[in-house]
């Protein structure tokens, strides 16, 4: 193929789960080998809420597309910059946050789609096509299909525009942050509140309506995590690097003060 396929789109589109592990620690590319054989459909690298450089970002992206696995940027705002420097150095999806209006909504596609959808700006030999010289309507064709771009809902703004939102052609994805939402709707961390799980079912019928893809993040706990895909979402934000690194740290050491102890006991005994 002249083109790396993605492999969340290619996912979601035959009607399976993609499932994303975010990353906030980790900054070598080996990471991208890990989630592969972790079996993670995507990388969700978050540069809203940590110190990661562009340069490490793309480095990640570079070695994702290696492997296989969908490199996906959150921006932390809003400006064309944020997304196209990405994309231009193998980004396969950009996650926009706090995508509240149908304004806001066609601003996206237009800096993260080529023509005809939108008005990015038209590069060289792209990372995603294996630095090919294609003709240039070839590559605007070809990354155009296979880019996600993601609108995260997590304000009450965005909910009650979700409608119009949905409707913007090039908006592949809507992506509800729970936290962000939860704390909006005046429920912080009550991630099962019934105000939230209304705010998803709206969000997932306007997905349906609009042939979009529904998705979730900030939802870990198991119960929950089956009951909004059972729902309808199928982009899945399913944990980030420092919390796998947590858990397993947090059980390991268990296991040792355990053993500890009960060698400890049983001396003095």
């Amino acid at each position: 193929m002249k083109v790396i396929a993605n492999r969340a789109k290619q996912r979601i589109l035959n009607g399976e789960l993609a499932l994303g592990m975010g990353l906030r620690q980790a900054r070598t590319v080996d990471i991208a080998q890990i989630a592969m054989s972790c079996d993670f459909d995507w990388l969700f690298i978050d540069m809203e809420h940590n110190s990661m450089s562009i340069d490490a970002a793309a480095q990640i992206c570079q070695a994702a597309l290696a492997v296989g696995i969908t490199p996906m940027i959150r921006v932390p705002a809003h400006e064309a910059f944020h997304s196209t420097r990405l994309l231009d150095t193998g980004a396969q999806g950009i996650v926009i946050p706090h995508v509240s209006t149908e304004e806001q909504a066609r601003a996206v596609v237009d800096f993260c789609r080529f023509t005809p959808l939108g008005r990015r700006s038209i590069p060289g030999s792209l990372p995603q096509t294996r630095f090919m010289p294609l003709p240039v309507p070839e590559t605007v064709s070809l990354i155009n299909a296979e880019t996600l771009v993601v609108a995260m809902i997590e304000t009450i703004e965005g909910r009650d525009n979700v409608d119009a939102i949905a409707a913007v052609p090039g908006i592949d994805v809507l992506l509800v942050g729970c936290t962000d939402m939860a704390a909006e709707l005046g429920v912080p961390g009550q991630l099962g509140h019934a105000s939230l799980k209304a705010t998803l079912d709206t969000v997932f019928a306007a997905c349906a309506r609009h042939g979009k893809v529904a998705g979730v993040g900030g939802v870990y706990d198991e119960a929950l995590m089956a009951e909004y895909i059972h729902m309808g979402a199928r982009l899945i934000l399913s944990g980030s690097d420092l919390a796998f690194l947590m858990a397993g740290a947090r059980s390991r050491s268990s296991v040792l003060r355990s053993i500890s102890l009960k060698g400890k006991l049983a001396a003095q005994a």
